[in-house]
């Protein structure tokens, strides 16, 4: 545990070492480096070296200049180079999903494989938000954050996980914010998209409100030659909800990209 001091932002960030090949996790904007608990054992386990950090505005990371928030993939570059890591698999969930694409897109020499999970992906093309808008009306975005964001199931059936995960949710914006609004590289669209050079793979949850299966496939049908998984029953927080499941396909898929 420990910070990485870069332009505007002292990041902090976890790194369980080693020589296997480094992975880093992009946490949703409900979480922090601390979502991945249930990944971290079972990855390093595997043979790879996980690097999870909080992003800009985010749990303990530290903003020194607030009024210029930077580039989301700026700061996971700096962190990369900071880290003398050549090339990584990058695995991203929800709003993390938005940045690993944007960093894919623009550092594809740097990127081995990548996991896109439960994301709408940010896309910019009208078509694509007025899909958006439809499937997440303001009615949804102004639930509780458990009720947007956990499957029923699993709040039904696992009182202490959901339990785990708010407090987690509490801790990840500092004074009560969502952190600093940090743009893109470039504006996500179908046509960037379709340069993608990275394999990817998909994973929607079958009961996520905020980026179900149906939204998903759009995204996925502009990355090519991309790998698309759906998680019966599993909310916005798949990862967390179903971590053995979830972290299997991205094992078996991040496994046959090594080179």
């Amino acid at each position: 545990m420990a910070y990485a001091t870069l332009p505007g932002v002292r990041l902090w960030y976890t790194d369980t070492g080693g020589s296997g090949s480094p992975m880093i996790f992009l946490h949703a904007a409900s979480g922090t480096s601390e979502s991945w608990v249930y990944q971290e054992p079972a990855f390093t386990a595997a043979g790879y070296r996980c690097i999870c950090y909080d992003r800009r505005g985010w749990g303990r990371s530290q903003s020194v200049t607030p009024d210029n928030p930077g580039n989301v993939s700026d700061d996971l570059h700096g962190l990369a180079d900071h880290l003398d890591l050549g090339r990584f698999h990058l695995v991203a969930t929800a709003a993390g999903g938005i940045i690993g694409l944007d960093y894919a897109l623009s550092y594809p020499e740097r990127v081995r494989s990548l996991v896109i999970a439960t994301t709408i992906g940010g896309v910019e093309d009208p078509g694509y938000l007025e899909v958006q808008h439809r499937l997440r009306p303001v009615e949804i975005q102004g639930l509780p954050v458990e009720l947007r964001e956990l499957g029923p199931g699993y709040r039904g059936l696992n009182p202490e996980g959901t339990r785990r995960w708010i407090d987690i949710e509490w801790s990840s914006r500092p004074e009560g914010h969502d952190g600093p609004r940090q743009p893109l590289k470039q504006p996500m669209t179908y046509a960037r998209l379709e340069t993608l050079q990275v394999p990817v793979l998909a994973i929607a949850g079958g009961a996520d409100l905020l980026s179900p299966p149906a939204l998903m496939r759009l995204l996925v049908a502009h990355l090519p030659g991309s790998q698309f998984e759906i998680l019966p029953e599993a909310g916005h927080a798949a990862f967390w909800e179903q971590p053995e499941p979830w972290n299997r396909l991205v094992l078996d898929f991040v496994g046959r990209h090594q080179a």
